[in-house]
């Protein structure tokens, strides 16, 4: 049997590293999931009770493995149920290939049953690319596409698949004017500022006595360059959300979650620092970082979009936080005085005291921070918990 379409796109996502694929199955998405069984499980297909699920499970992948997360859905109502999840993983900054069928292309334009403007409706969500391929040749480059700029921009793309197309025989781009041949693969460059830039932001931070850290996600493969900085400058760490797992709290200095979720101690610090140094991170609440004016401001981030957007910062640094922070710590003095550190390390240590006493109240039925305090002591070495809110959460099979 001559691959079809859908054959060659589900070995061209094994290619990328694509080892499963999150979705449910509708007859405007019927190729692709022929093709799936016939890969015999490489990749894999995880079908939750949903397609926003499958959105959402797509992003949760991104942000566990580090790698593209894929979701599938059919035309019409099952694509419009992926938008949730999608836009979950573009304000997260997670790489999420989406595939969606599409009715026949013989059909498009007269209001077919299901028939929706995909382009128009994923525009949003996949503004980096959102392409439909129309015949065999086109396979190729728009996949490579999808999943190369989704990994390199960190962010959602989209592939529509007319349910024709998809089982059509797969036809390599002829060798003339006009076709493309794509390659796959993307490695992600080792970016560091310009030296003077380097130079100023070591200035701020060794003039500065009372130095606070906030972590975002963007410092997930620089955990060590992270504490080293730190202890330099004798700062507090301070962690928004999506950094929670990624700086251990028993670390000294760490203060814990910053915001509506946060610690006492991160509030204390943000109100008492002199000195800011954002790393990997745009965290929203400007109501607890400091005031402007009271903080000079450093931020490390490798998108030059974030850059300044949420604080008044005296200078940028447009790079990637662990090559970045190893070259700001080759140009920082190591603080003579830990007066700042030992008064941020009192706030922590009462903080996980009253978090103890509150653990020890009693309530009917149960105190629901007992619950998460006697599990902690239980859970073995490197697990992953993961938990959500809302209708989403009513949907997973258990």
């Amino acid at each position: 049997m001559q691959p079809t379409v859908s054959d060659f796109i589900i070995s061209r996502l094994r290619e990328w590293g694509v080892e499963r694929l999150y979705g449910y199955s509708g007859d405007g998405i019927n190729g692709v999931m022929s093709a799936l069984r016939r890969a015999d499980g490489n990749p894999r297909l995880i079908q939750p009770r949903h397609e926003e699920v499958a959105a959402f499970l797509a992003c949760a992948h991104a942000k566990f493995s580090d790698t593209v997360g894929v979701c599938v859905a059919t035309s019409g109502p099952g694509a419009v149920h992926l938008l949730n999840g999608l836009y979950d993983a573009r304000k997260d900054h997670m790489p999420t290939v989406a595939i969606v069928g599409q009715q026949a292309r013989k059909s498009l334009g007269t209001d077919y049953q299901q028939e929706l403007d995909l382009m128009a409706l994923f525009k949003d969500v996949a503004s980096e690319y959102v392409q439909m391929v129309t015949e065999p040749a086109q396979a190729r480059h728009v996949i490579d596409q999808a999943m190369r700029i989704a990994t390199a921009r960190r962010t959602v793309t989209c592939v529509i698949l007319p349910n024709d197309v998809q089982d059509l025989p797969m036809e390599d781009p002829p060798m003339e004017h006009g076709a493309v041949f794509s390659g796959v693969g993307y490695r992600f460059p080792s970016q560091v500022p310009a030296t003077a830039d380097l130079d100023t932001a070591a200035e701020i931070l060794n003039s500065g006595k009372k130095v606070a850290i906030l972590a975002g996600a963007g410092v997930k493969h620089a955990l060590d360059e992270l504490i080293h900085v730190a202890d330099l400058t004798g700062a507090g760490i301070a962690k928004a959300i999506l950094a929670k797992t990624m700086v251990p709290d028993d670390l000294p200095g760490v203060t814990g979650a910053i915001g509506l979720l946060g610690t006492e101690a991160s509030d204390k610090m943000m109100k008492e620092c002199d000195t800011l140094l954002m790393v990997g991170t745009r965290f929203p609440y400007v109501e607890f970082l400091p005031e402007p004016g009271q903080a000079r401001a450093v931020q490390i981030d490798v998108v030059p979009e974030a850059l300044g957007i949420r604080y008044p910062t005296e200078i940028n640094l447009h790079g990637d936080a662990g090559a970045t922070l190893a070259a700001l710590a080759e140009r920082l003095e190591p603080k003579a005085n830990d007066k700042w550190r030992k008064k941020v390390q009192g706030w922590i240590d009462d903080w996980w005291e009253k978090t103890e006493a509150r653990a020890a109240t009693e309530a009917s039925p149960i105190n629901p921070q007992l619950v998460f305090q006697s599990l902690s002591s239980r859970l073995p070495e490197n697990v992953m918990l993961a938990c959500d809110v809302g209708s989403a959460t009513k949907l997973v099979r258990a």
